[in-house]
């Protein structure tokens, strides 16, 4: 079972706000008179507790539900641009402001770019968060052929830099070719695994409404080529930022990830 973090956290903010106000209209002014009289200060723990943690909650909420939310990475699927251990921010307004818990876009703003890391609500299990790179956008036809992405027929260059040298817990990467991919105007780094593994064709048109993704460790990621695609109902955010990496099979912290601007 996942846990929900945000719909506990929605419950803890009504619930100390409910407490917090019931107490303020119905009896803190009669405990106030009553101390004058009994020289007792206290006020009940429970309000004490939920007047003291409301507004933390908020705060949290507010900025964990439309600004930034922090998510750690668990897998290899993104290797070379994120490592297992990173700890990443996603920007939660870029693609509109969604209900806490209800996931329902209340404000639109813009939609995804091709090339962007975007976290979602996996389609098969929805209480999952998955992260890919867009690359098929609404209405594009997308061709995967001998591990090599074309785009509405254009074949999306590819430079290779070498060999791979994977570290810490993705060290089953060690070894894969290196490559520098171009979507449009940008690039970005991939892993393609070099005994053969994963090498099927693959060719889908992208429907409205929803989006193309791929990991950057094209061999080694569970992504649109075997689930399908990704409505815009289930997008989360972009992630743009590694604020900590730890991993325990690295020695730790890997001070020099940190800080680092994602692309």
């Amino acid at each position: 079972m996942n846990f929900d973090f945000s719909f506990w956290l929605v419950l803890f903010t009504f619930v100390s706000g409910v407490i917090w106000l019931v107490d303020s209209l119905f009896f803190k002014a009669k405990r106030e008179e009553k101390q004058q009289v009994e020289e007792d200060p206290r006020e009940p723990f429970l309000v004490e507790y939920a007047r003291s943690f409301f507004p933390v909650f908020i705060i949290v909420l507010i900025l964990r539900s439309f600004l930034v939310e922090p998510f750690r990475i668990p897998s290899a699927s993104m290797m070379p641009t994120l490592l297992i251990g990173d700890f990443i921010l996603v920007n939660k307004y870029d693609y509109g402001i969604r209900l806490p818990v209800l996931n329902t876009k209340v404000i639109e703003n813009k939609v995804p770019d091709r090339g962007d890391i975007v976290v979602f609500r996996y389609p098969e299990d929805p209480s999952i968060p998955f992260i890919k790179r867009v690359v098929g956008m609404p209405g594009d036809h997308v061709e995967y052929v001998n591990k090599v992405l074309y785009i509405n027929g254009i074949r999306q260059e590819q430079t290779v830099n070498g060999e791979y040298e994977a570290v810490g817990s993705g060290m089953m990467a060690d070894g894969d070719w290196w490559i520098t991919e171009y979507l449009d105007d940008e690039s970005h780094d991939i892993l393609i695994d070099t005994t053969g593994r994963g090498a099927f064709n693959f060719e889908t048109d992208v429907p409205e409404g929803m989006y193309f993704v791929l990991g950057d460790n094209r061999d080694n990621s569970r992504d649109s080529r075997y689930w399908g695609f990704v409505p815009d109902d289930n997008l989360v955010g972009r992630a743009f930022f590694i604020w900590m990496n730890w991993d325990s099979k690295n020695g730790g912290i890997s001070w020099s990830r940190i800080g680092t601007i994602l692309k």
